[in-house]
């Protein structure tokens, strides 16, 4: 349904240009629950944006429904269906949660606002406050899943929705997003998370900007957790995940 081909990624940094991801090859089905995790700075969120058309594939092809949508703009492959939740979301200055939310929701009834509340805010407490700095990265990054799941998309992308969220919406979270799941859906979960590694039907591992694994969960999670290692041999709140998240 969703698939990339050969796709390889340049990027401006400074004055050099560097190779982001090479030769990446990888199918999405619709009604699969993926996750696409691997050390920091491996082209995760690069595979991510490329799917998403915030970076334009510097060779290979973006293809959905058999269509080739390469070409397509962000704002073009978000009218097709695809949504995106940003690692770290923009904040708005003068707009309102309720304008986001109202946008997602193509002007729709607002009195219930559940996916709001599906995420752990009250709508009463938070549809009038202003996306601005007096709301904390949590709150922002629950309104923007909030928003994506309002937009109800057909492709939908988390990049890394544990970042900055407390252990109880940590939770909360992942169930909303396994519950509002379904058949006619793919999701793309960025995560290195062991939790949510377990919820997805097939885990996509990316080293050094190439696919190195992919399969069921069964299958890969234990190769990834068995090849871990933690150089600081010290126990922690990080031990038993991939070792680049390591604080040390």
């Amino acid at each position: 349904m969703l698939s990339l081909e050969n796709v390889g990624l340049m990027l401006n940094v400074g004055e050099q240009k560097i190779r982001i991801l090479d030769d990446v090859n990888v199918n999405f089905e619709k009604g699969k629950m993926y996750a696409i995790t691997g050390p920091n700075g491996s082209g995760k969120s690069s595979v991510a944006r490329v799917i998403m058309g915030i970076f334009q594939q510097t060779s290979g092809q973006v293809r959905y429904l058999g269509e080739d949508i390469s070409d397509l703009s962000v704002t073009e492959r978000a009218r097709s269906g695809f949504g995106y939740a940003f690692q770290h979301p923009a904040r708005f200055k003068g707009l309102k949660v309720k304008d986001l939310i109202e946008v997602a929701l193509k002007h729709g009834d607002l009195s219930d606002c559940k996916c709001l509340r599906n995420i752990g805010l009250c709508p009463e407490d938070y549809l009038e406050r202003t996306l601005d700095n007096s709301l904390s990265g949590g709150e922002i990054k629950r309104i923007e899943i909030a928003t994506l799941l309002a937009q109800n998309p057909k492709v939908r992308i988390f990049d890394e929705p544990e970042a900055g969220i407390d252990l109880w919406s940590f939770e909360q979270l992942i169930d909303v997003i396994g519950t509002s799941h379904d058949e006619d859906k793919i999701t793309v979960i960025i995560s290195h998370q062991e939790k949510i590694l377990n919820m997805v039907d097939e885990i996509i591992l990316v080293v050094d900007g190439g696919i190195q694994l992919q399969g069921s969960c069964d299958e890969i999670w234990p190769r990834i957790r068995d090849s871990a290692t933690c150089a600081c041999k010290q126990n922690c709140k990080k031990e038993g995940e991939i070792y680049a998240d390591c604080p040390r």
